[in-house]
């Protein structure tokens, strides 16, 4: 009995520590929880460090990474704090993963936890921003060292003018009279290159900047609240913009799509609204300039007047020699809105999140891990599939698809 108890137990054990493998956890945070949580840091969802700890029950944490409307609605408590915190938006629900997978991610998690924050690459490749801010601290500090060695230069060039004069009086050597700083040959070459420097970077600075409209909030003609509509109301961002995932543009949705709703909803009841100067908008007026363009009479319940289109402003625009498809990002690569667009849930009014510029682009399809297991699209990469089965790779980035490649982006 003692001898079976024993197996049983050490049986047990394997198979525990068979199920919890910090690897195979990391190949499946990639794929299913990178684009939207980080271990260390909050995104779109919470930070997972130590997540095992805030649920009491480690059943009820994998029933609600499976499914966690079905988790809402027994009316635990944690749950619907953390869905109410969060804006109240749904959870992808993941009925594929068994209790082992979860426990991989959980222990990958763990294993990512134990680490130093700064030092940690989360899967959404959060240290490339980090070393960028720490590349441009340390070209501010070679700047400032350069100026301060340049002066020190400057100064001991002075000093040892005095001197070679004092020790040419001393010896009774005619001295010729100084040159005055400003007719110093030597002096005005170095202004010069310096205002070349100088002017060359700035103009260069200014040159790489153009086009680009990172925070560009315009005013529109009707007040259109994502946060009413994204965030507290939860519609689906394709409910709005459906091509989003079937073609190259993502597409602005006509006012019929708007009118699905705004039939019924006549009047604006939600929180205040207010624009990005802090002006308070009337909401159901908002509404009333969408019945107008579309010459659509609320109490007669019925269209009165040919309809006008609304000139919506556009904000996200790339120069004409790049390409960028919508389907391609959001259905084969599985990339979220908010990674190019921001929390726009959060958003009254809509502005540039990102600089959309060739390096920031490049720098995402370097860190990017892609959605690559069990997904048609990656289907003719069959020694990327080799290599994964074999283990010889724990992920896929959309560099090692080709996603740098020039031609790819340009016509």
């Amino acid at each position: 009995m003692s001898v079976l108890i024993l197996c049983a137990g050490l049986v047990s054990s394997f198979s525990v520590a068979q199920a919890a493998d910090p690897a195979a956890g990391k190949a499946l945070f990639q794929q299913n929880c990178a684009s939207c949580h980080n271990v260390h840091k909050k995104l779109t969802g919470p930070a997972l460090a130590g997540v095992e700890d805030r649920w009491a029950d480690k059943k009820l944490l994998h029933s609600w990474i499976r499914n966690s409307a079905a988790v809402l609605k027994t009316g635990d408590k944690y749950a619907n704090d953390l869905f109410n915190q969060y804006n109240k938006l749904p959870m992808t629900a993941f009925p594929a993963l068994t209790d082992a997978n979860i426990d991989d991610i959980l222990a990958y998690i763990g294993a990512e936890a134990a680490k130093p924050a700064g030092g940690a690459k989360g899967a959404d490749g959060a240290t490339a921003g980090a070393g960028a801010k720490e590349e441009g601290g340390n070209s501010l500090l070679f700047g400032i060292i350069t100026l301060i060695l340049a002066i020190v230069a400057v100064i001991l060039m002075q000093i040892n003018s005095n001197l070679n004069k004092l020790a040419a009086e001393k010896e009774g050597h005619e001295q010729m009279e100084p040159v005055p700083f400003y007719k110093n040959k030597a002096y005005i070459a170095l202004c010069i290159v310096l205002l070349f420097v100088v002017g060359g970077y700035f103009t260069i600075q200014g040159a790489i900047g153009l086009g680009r409209q990172q925070d560009y909030m315009p005013e529109q003609p009707i007040f259109y609240s994502h946060k009413v509509h994204a965030g507290i109301n939860q519609i689906n961002c394709l409910y709005c913009h459906s091509s989003a995932e079937k073609s190259k543009h993502a597409m602005i949705p006509s006012e019929n799509v708007c009118m699905n709703c705004h039939k019924a909803i006549t009047e604006y009841t939600g929180p205040d609204l207010f624009t990005a100067e802090g002006k308070k908008v009337n909401g159901t007026a908002e509404i009333q300039k969408l019945y107008d363009h579309i010459g659509w009479d609320k109490d007669a319940q019925r269209y009165t007047k040919p309809a006008t289109p609304i000139e919506w402003t556009k904000i996200h625009s790339l120069p004409d020699h790049v390409y960028f498809n919508h389907s391609q990002h959001v259905s084969a690569g599985k990339v979220q809105c908010q990674t190019c667009h921001g929390e726009i849930q959060n958003m009254d009014e809509v502005k540039q999140f990102a600089d959309l510029s060739m390096g920031w682009c490049i720098n995402c399809h370097r860190t990017t891990k892609v959605q690559f297991a069990e997904n048609d699209y990656f289907t003719i990469f069959e020694k990327l599939h080799k290599d994964f089965a074999d283990k010889k790779i724990d992920s896929v980035t959309v560099e090692m698809l080709g996603g740098t490649e020039c031609q790819k982006c340009h016509y």
